[in-house]
């Protein structure tokens, strides 16, 4: 079974434009939302004798590995995916756009939810005021802390992913898609989660730096296992939609 591959016209490429950029904001929201609100214990790996020693005993309990990541980060991979594309087959203005409107959706976002704090509630009409007061009190932080190390990790993923792309003059797809989003990853993670640990945003179990290299470690290896598993995904809608690459060697 095959899909018919769209024609590069106009309305397509607008359409396509306005679906990844649509699931670029709806997963930016909705990490921010979400936050670190709830940790989600994904799974757990017994490691093998051999490969003990490569694996910190900081990140470890004895020889079992587990997997907690915020709930807010299962949805974060999908913006590097649509980034990804966006550099890909449209170029890198359009991917460095994307950022930035994501970065001012999440700023008016956070200013509406400020107006909504501040105004008077009406007693006694809505049951769900304290789920609004702890989401507005985890939000203000995890979205503060989210788009500095939004704003620089992305930034990051869309130039390095041109560097690459320029350097190897539009050849090796999985070198650019791999190198700009692992290294942007361990930006992100590492800038969001010290950024709520020294302001106080998380669990009162995270105490000392072993404990926030934890999770930096666990987040990047979410994110790590993510990259590897959306490459498939990138090389397959790139050749499907092959014909929309309007500027593969765009420098500016």
């Amino acid at each position: 079974m095959s899909f018919r591959r769209p024609k590069n016209t106009p309305h397509n490429r607008d359409a396509l434009f306005l679906i990844l950029s649509s699931i670029f904001i709806t997963s930016l929201v909705l990490a921010n939302l979400i936050g670190t609100t709830k940790f989600i214990h994904l799974f757990t790996i017994q490691i093998p004798s051999w490969l003990l020693p490569l694996v910190p005993e900081m990140v470890r309990n004895g020889s079992e590995y587990s997997m907690i990541v915020p709930a807010g980060l299962i949805a974060f991979p999908a913006t590097f995916l649509a980034t990804d594309l966006i550099s890909e087959l449209f170029g890198r203005r359009k991917a460095q756009l994307l950022v930035w409107v994501g970065f001012g959706v999440n700023c008016f976002m956070l200013a509406l939810m400020v107006i909504n704090f501040h105004l008077p509630n009406a007693y006694g009409v809505s049951a769900g005021l304290h789920l609004f007061d702890g989401i507005y009190g985890y939000m203000v932080g995890n979205t503060i802390a989210s788009m500095i190390a939004y704003l620089t990790a992305q930034t990051i993923d869309v130039r390095l992913f041109h560097f690459w792309k320029n350097k190897t003059r539009g050849k090796h797809l999985l070198l650019r898609n791999n190198a700009s989003t692992m290294v942007s990853q361990l930006v992100d993670s590492t800038a969001i989660i010290s950024i709520l640990y020294f302001s106080g945003n998380l669990g009162d179990s995270v105490t000392g730096l072993s404990a926030l290299a934890v999770l930096i470690m666990n987040s990047y290896v979410f994110k790590f296992m993510a990259a590897l598993i959306d490459t498939p995904i990138i090389y397959a809608v790139v050749n499907w939609l092959r014909d929309f690459d309007e500027d593969p060697m765009d420098k500016s």
